[in-house]
């Protein structure tokens, strides 16, 4: 099985960008995973193909309309279905797939009323929609893993002011945020959290551990890294990680990612300890700058 990623972009050009070299270019050209781009464009129902309008209320901008985004959510979400491929090995790889719009530039069907309500998100294949907004939850490395071992994802881009906010409760769509930053869209977000993903993805990584001992297992910042030269420009590795040492190593480490996680990013530290502020103690502080 592959992991299945499905893009809804007004600028599907942007994709797949970094994703398509290194580590995540050659899992994509072996399969490991698909990825398919999505104009949303393509289903807007006017001659202008719009897809956006000013906000209700008034105010500056353009929102994106719900009726276009759910059409392409529905078209998204029907690829997922039995028998389509996707989410399957037989998906295969090799670069990003296009939809074709119909002749005359105009959307295909997508979802009829004969048929019943739309699909909703997870109802058959539990693959999740993800819309990349800076309202959204912020996306955390466990939420990465989860959706790293499941079918794939479906992430939808947004532009302008935003969506139109009927979108997320009619389509079950989970609002996601990289940071607490803005962005002129939602594609390089989106880049972002494929990412992440894709790395972690069974045969993307050459070592096992590469993708276990890192910032945000069990709620800390990784531990400092080394290398030779042993001494650069007056400074030394610490002693501890040249000692063959295994269990001191590990302690070291541990220490230190403690350490840092505590200084850096008090919210993290703050669950790890169980919501219990914890200084550093003497003989810690006098261990780490030791490096012993």
């Amino acid at each position: 099985m592959s992991f299945a990623a499905t893009i809804l972009t007004l600028y599907p050009e942007m994709f797949p960008g970094p994703l398509g070299i290194s580590l995540a270019g050659r899992a994509l050209a072996d399969g490991i995973w698909s990825l398919d781009c999505v104009q949303i464009r393509d289903f807007a129902t006017d001659r202008h193909r719009s897809v956006d309008d000013t906000p209700a209320g008034g105010g500056a901008g353009m929102v994106l309309r719900a009726d276009v985004l759910a059409a392409a959510v529905d078209h998204a979400v029907a690829q997922f279905r039995p028998g389509t491929g996707r989410g399957t090995r037989e998906a295969g790889g090799g670069g990003p797939r296009l939809r074709e719009p119909r002749l005359g530039g105009e959307a295909g069907p997508l979802h009829h009323p004969a048929d019943g309500p739309p699909p909703r998100a997870g109802e058959e294949l539990s693959v999740p929609i993800l819309a990349m907004t800076p309202r959204g939850k912020p996306i955390t490395q466990a939420r990465i893993r989860e959706l790293a071992s499941g079918p794939g994802v479906i992430i939808l881009c947004g532009r302008f002011e935003g969506f139109d906010e009927r979108i997320f409760a009619a389509r079950d769509i989970e609002e996601v945020s990289v940071g607490d930053i803005v962005l002129s869209g939602g594609e390089p977000a989106a880049l972002m959290v494929l990412d992440a993903c894709i790395r972690l993805l069974p045969g993307v990584m050459g070592a096992t551990l590469s993708g276990v001992e890192e910032s945000f297992d069990d709620d800390l910042l990784e531990y400092p890294q080394y290398t030779r030269p042993a001494l650069w420009e007056g400074r030394e590795i610490p002693e501890v990680l040249r000692s063959g040492d295994h269990a001191k190593i590990a302690a070291w480490r541990k220490l230190m990612a403690e350490d840092h996680t505590r200084l850096r990013r008090p919210d993290l530290w703050e669950r790890h300890v169980g919501a219990r502020g914890q200084p550093a103690s003497g003989a810690r502080q006098k261990q780490k700058d030791q490096g012993t």
